[in-house]
């Protein structure tokens, strides 16, 4: 006889750790990467990356820092200096951050054009004594009271 919990247990499988979950020791993250596992430290010291930490002072790399990790390799491989490598890490980041700012701000855009436009549906149909404005004239009629 099974229990609920086992029938879940056996069927499901264990949760993937998301992308910013620091798992990875250090070895493993030299291995993913194939750098040598000082040269992780180092970037750690230089602040490129930043491993989460045990605590007993161990690093350990989540996904995201394997990435980030390459990335650092791939430049350095091409001929760029380590604070080069900062600057354009750095610069890569802002640029997604303002790009998710962009897209923020497109979505209040909408909603205040939406409410504008359902505001400006509600005055017309609460002023129906105005005068209609017509944007297609050319002339203006210019009237006096009393003057003919």
């Amino acid at each position: 006889m099974t229990t609920q919990g086992d029938a879940q247990g056996s069927s499901s499988k264990p949760a993937q750790p998301g992308p910013d979950v620091p798992v990875y020791v250090i070895s493993v993250a030299a291995e993913l990467t194939g750098l040598h596992p000082q040269t992780l430290r180092a970037y750690d010291r230089m602040g490129l990356v930043k491993p989460g930490r045990t605590g007993g002072g161990g690093r350990r790399f989540s996904w995201h820092d394997i990435e980030m990790l390459r990335a650092v390799a791939e430049l350095t491989a091409n001929g760029i200096g380590l604070e080069g490598v900062r600057r354009i890490l750095d610069l890569e980041n802002r640029v997604t951050a303002l790009s998710l700012r962009v897209v923020e701000l497109e979505q209040e855009l909408t909603v205040a054009q939406l409410a504008h436009e359902r505001a400006l549906r509600n005055s017309m149909s609460q002023n129906r004594n105005l005068p209609a404005i017509r944007p297609s004239a050319q002339a203006v009629t210019v009237w006096r009271r009393g003057r003919i």
